[in-house]
């Protein structure tokens, strides 16, 4: 088995926003070589998040708004007598999940007709890396 790993470095202008990395993903996998396996996209910090969905802007603009009702922005969180003001992003970022695993078939990722990789930024506008690690044959 052969691994193969890169990283990605996200700076955000939005402190809330999405972005499509699908591209970056298939970047990585066609730099690995790797024809059969799996590819791990991971979110390295605990604002933010990586997920599999559609990239149509209605669905990016209803998944905020649902993450925005379930993880309100307000300043009464236990979180925030630390000092730190981002309590919303490190609940958000549970809710979407930090990492996602696509299989790879063929050398591609073996995705249904819709899917795309998304990072999700809950606390943005300074860098972060997203880890991308692909494994197989």
């Amino acid at each position: 088995m052969k691994f193969y790993t890169t990283y990605l470095t996200m700076r955000t202008p939005k402190l809330r926003q999405y972005v499509n990395i699908t591209g970056e993903v298939e970047k990585a996998l066609a730099e690995s070589g790797i024809r059969e396996g799996m590819i791990l996209v991971s979110a390295m910090h605990i604002t933010a998040g990586v997920y599999v969905n559609d990239a149509e802007e209605g669905l990016i603009g209803d998944i905020d708004e649902w993450l925005e009702k379930l993880a309100p922005a307000r300043p009464d969180y236990r979180h925030h007598r630390t000092g730190e003001t981002n309590a919303d992003a490190h609940l958000k970022s549970l809710l979407v999940g930090h990492e996602i695993i696509v299989p790879v078939t063929g050398g591609r990722l073996d995705f249904g007709p819709w899917q795309q990789v998304y990072y999700a930024e809950f606390d943005g506008r300074r860098p972060k890396r997203v880890i991308i690690k692909v494994m197989g044959e």
